[in-house]
């Protein structure tokens, strides 16, 4: 006799996207779902609370397994912050990808964009850790609510970019959608160079000389 197969949450994660996938909605309920792929229902209970909540975990677990399959690399570590960014969108916009069908379903089942939104939630602190730990250069402000500030709206402005380039991806029609590499590409440099300290580091220097010597340009 065929050993059951053990219930993770990767594996009801599975059955879900197979329902889902069938029957273009949830299932009526999770006995009914449970019955269809024959485990207890319990089971389900000890790893979701729900099936929205399984398509919340769907999103991150791909999250988690791009960053997985980062840190592997002895390269990844290596990069600058602009490229490990760049290197994460691309890894998780080919994972989307191998999911396509479902994530078109999840996210264009509704008209309601803010419920869309919701879906992304766990996803959405994954990546803002994600970002406020890339070693990118900021300026020093001094003040710790200024710093906290400047982190918050960084990260912010981040996941908005992110959300953007997945917009984008969803209407791509391109061949093995090259056009949403190349948007990933540009709007990554773009928002890094923009982010570039350089020149705000420049005029504070200069704020600072002009103050220093203001008494050197009293008439």
């Amino acid at each position: 006799m065929a050993k059951k197969k053990e219930i993770t949450p990767q594996v009801l994660i599975s059955f879900y996207v197979d329902y889902f996938l069938e029957h273009h909605k949830q299932p009526q309920s999770v006995y009914q779902f449970a019955k269809q792929f024959n485990f207890d229902e319990a089971l389900f209970y000890g790893n979701f609370s729900s099936f929205d909540q399984i398509e919340k975990t769907f999103f991150s677990s791909l999250f988690d397994q791009t960053l997985h399959m980062l840190e592997k690399s002895e390269d990844f570590k290596s990069y600058d912050a602009r490229t490990q960014l760049l290197s994460c969108y691309f890894t998780y916009f080919e994972m989307l990808t191998a999911n396509r069908s479902f994530v078109m379903a999840l996210l264009k089942e509704d008209k309601n964009k803010l419920k869309s939104v919701t879906k992304l939630s766990e996803l959405r602190k994954q990546f803002k850790q994600f970002f406020d730990n890339l070693a990118i250069e900021k300026i020093d402000l001094k003040q710790e609510k200024l710093i906290e500030f400047q982190e918050k709206a960084m990260s912010e402005m981040a996941w908005v970019q992110f959300l953007f380039t997945l917009k984008f991806w969803i209407e791509d029609t391109s061949l093995a959608f090259e056009k949403t590499d190349i948007f990933i590409e540009k709007s990554v440099n773009t928002s890094f160079d923009l982010m570039d300290t350089t020149p705000f580091k420049s005029l504070i220097d200069f704020g600072k000389f002009m103050w220093q010597e203001k008494a050197a340009f009293k008439l």
